[in-house]
Order: C-alpha cells, then sequence, then structure tokens
C-alpha cells in the first residue's frame, strides 16, 4: 500500500501494521468516538462512517471491483467502484480519493458529493455487520486502471444492462444495491439519461 500523510500515521516505524480505527456515528452522522475496525463489524456492528464511490467511463459504463480474494470481509464478491472507511478525522472525501488511487492506481475525476445513506446488512457469509453511515461520490475513471492485486481481484466496466445480468449471476456485496440506489439520481446526472441509470 503506498504510503500517504493519511496512511503514515497507521503503519509503525518496523513495518507492521497498528489496528486502523474507524469513527463511530450517531443516527445523524456525527462523530461520537472510535472503535477498531474488525470490532466495528462484530455482531450487532457498531453504526461508523463509510464511504462509497462510483466511477464511470466516457461511455457511462460503471467499474466495478471483484474484491480480493485474502479480504476478511466479502472476499471474492463484486462491488462498487471502491468502498472503505475513513480514518478519524479524515474527510470522507479525501478517504474516497486516497481509497481509489491505493485500490485501483487512479486518481477519480469529477469526484462529487453524492448524498449519504444508514444502513445495517449482516454478511452471512463471514457473520460480520455493516452498520454505516455512507459517503457517497460519483466521478469519472479516466486513467488506465493499476488495481492491487491484495485489495482487487478483478475489474468490469459495464452497462446498466449488463450489470443487471452480472447482478443475477454473480454473487455481489451485501451492500451493493443499496448504495448504488441511493446514488442513482447522481449517477443519472453524471452520466445523462441515454446511460440508463
Amino acid at each position: 500500500m503506498p504510503t500517504t500523510p493519511a496512511t503514515a500515521t497507521h503503519s509503525s516505524s518496523n513495518g507492521t501494521a497498528e489496528a486502523i480505527m474507524l469513527e463511530l456515528v450517531d443516527e445523524d452522522g456525527i462523530t461520537i468516538g472510535t472503535a477498531e475496525k474488525l470490532a466495528a463489524h462484530q455482531p450487532p456492528g457498531q453504526l461508523h462512517r463509510a464511504f462509497s464511490v462510483f466511477l464511470f467511463d466516457e461511455q457511462g459504463r460503471l467499474l466495478l471491483q471483484r474484491r480480493a480474494l485474502g479480504k476478511y470481509h466479502s472476499p471474492g464478491v463484486w462491488s462498487n467502484t471502491c468502498c472503505g472507511h475513513p480514518y478519524p478525522g479524515e474527510a470522507p472525501f479525501a478517504a474516497a480519493a486516497r481509497r481509489t488511487h491505493e485500490e485501483l492506481g487512479i486518481s477519480p475525476s469529477l469526484l462529487a458529493e453524492a448524498g449519504t445513506v444508514r444502513y445495517n446488512h449482516p454478511d452471512p457469509a463471514s457473520g460480520l455487520v455493516e452498520q454505516e453511515f455512507n459517503h457517497l461520490f460519483v466521478g469519472m475513471a479516466q486513467d488506465e486502471l493499476r488495481p492491487d492485486p491484495e485489495e482487487v481481484g478483478e475489474t468490469a466496466f459495464v452497462t446498466a444492462d449488463e450489470l443487471a445480468e452480472r447482478h443475477a449471476e454473480a454473487p455481489f456485496s451485501a451492500w451493493f444495491m443499496t448504495v448504488l440506489d441511493a446514488a442513482r439520481p447522481a449517477i443519472r446526472e453524471l452520466t445523462g439519461p441515454s446511460a440508463g441509470w
């Protein structure tokens, strides 16, 4: 993982990873504390800040990623372009741009806020729970992808119709449709009516 100002404080001097802390929030998205990442996802889950990114190409196709098999949460399933958690005190927009670069090797262009959504999604496969106050972002993917294989198993650009077919056949993350539906108004504004989102 590249070291950025945000990630530098989350790695120790001897190269071992420190516990990743998440920002706990109330139902209005107001910060109320912190919790270790895995602990926040243990049932019944602690409500925490998250983000989801949806990037599109010039043809209005959505960039999906299949999560790497080595990930502890939802490995091997398809999901939106990028998702994750801001570090405590990190702005969601900055976290979204940071993680998109770390996972996919690109800097999104025209990245814009697309609202928030709150959800509670248990993941039957892992037994973990997504209790999230999720900040949504939409933008464009205009650079060549350089995915980190430890994070991303596969990528695909899909039309709205191709997504419907893929979603019927392949496993997707528990939160995918919730965040996609919440982001649709901003997606339509970005891609135009002809893209079919």
